[in-house]
């Protein structure tokens, strides 16, 4: 089917690579007009503006760092994209931001379909990422083609799209504790001599088996922070939407207090740079390691 691309950072750049190998017509658009050239080698077209890309198949995936961006991309999709239009928002965007376009598309006898992606880049590549989607039933069903393509799995999260908004920032939320628990565990075993990357053996060939203690425990017992899937930047900012949406639901979130703690520790000591995952390294300079 013919759909229109919009924001080719590390993940956006991976999911038009999937879609133009799925056999999709794609036309694809990004701020740096140099980005478009590898993906246009690889069969996309390139879009010259948001509305060109907005107006190519009447369905129109934005892959956006945040709401600020989210923002000033929307304003334009709003006036472009053509009536029974849907916009499938990837990113990992605030409750109220999504809200707002949801109301704001509506209006314009448009769809939002809240669709963010749950993985890192490679993951994406490799085709075993998933989507939390959520929105109304036909706007959702001529985006299941993309999406079936772009991912392993989609949860259906509902009707409303703010759902798979929240869905996603309480995911990271959780992602980003456990990292900070990780790091906490590493750095006690290697505090009283023991090899980390025994350590790392002991958590996946057990009770801790799964991809997010694999990867991120690898990337902790190898220090291999340089390996950069997802930035602190980027981490302090879902952190805020986090602390954001439970502020508004009126739910206490402890945890993130540690999490932002780290985070801004690492930005500090100059890793602001490095993969998320170097909060473990905040651990191990308060345990004397570094």
């Amino acid at each position: 089917m013919k759909v229109g691309f919009i924001g080719l950072g590390k993940m956006g750049v991976e999911m038009a690579k999937r879609l133009i190998d799925g056999g999709h017509e794609v036309m694809v658009y990004n701020r740096t007009a140099s980005k478009l050239e590898p993906l246009v080698a690889a069969g996309a077209k390139a879009a010259g503006s948001v509305a060109e890309a907005a107006k190519f198949g009447g369905v129109v995936l934005t892959m956006l760092g945040d709401d600020k961006a989210l923002e000033a991309v929307g304003a334009e999709l709003l006036e472009a994209l053509p009536a029974g239009g849907v916009h499938a928002a990837m990113g990992t965007h605030s409750l109220a931001s999504v809200q707002k376009f949801t109301e704001a598309h509506k209006a314009k006898g448009q769809s939002l379909v809240s669709a963010p992606v749950l993985g890192r880049p490679d993951a994406v590549a490799a085709g075993k990422a998933a989507i939390v989607a959520a929105g109304a039933p036909e706007a959702m069903a001529r985006c299941m083609p993309l999406f079936e393509n772009l991912a392993r799995r989609t949860f259906d999260a509902g009707g409303d799209p703010a759902g798979a908004a929240t869905v996603k920032v309480a995911n990271n939320f959780l992602l980003g504790c456990a990292i900070e628990a990780m790091g906490e565990a590493f750095s006690l075993v290697e505090k009283v001599g023991v090899d980390p990357k025994v350590f790392l053996e002991v958590v996946t060939d057990g009770l801790f088996a799964s991809p997010a203690y694999n990867v991120y425990g690898g990337i902790i017992a190898n220090k291999a922070y340089d390996k950069v899937g997802f930035e602190v930047k980027q981490a302090l900012k879902d952190l805020g939407l986090a602390m954001a949406a439970g502020e508004a639901a009126h739910v206490p979130l402890p945890s993130g207090n540690v999490w932002r703690d780290r985070l801004l520790g690492a930005q500090a000591n100059g890793d602001g740079d490095k993969d998320w995952s170097v909060m473990a390294r905040e651990q191990a300079r308060a345990s004397g390691l570094v």
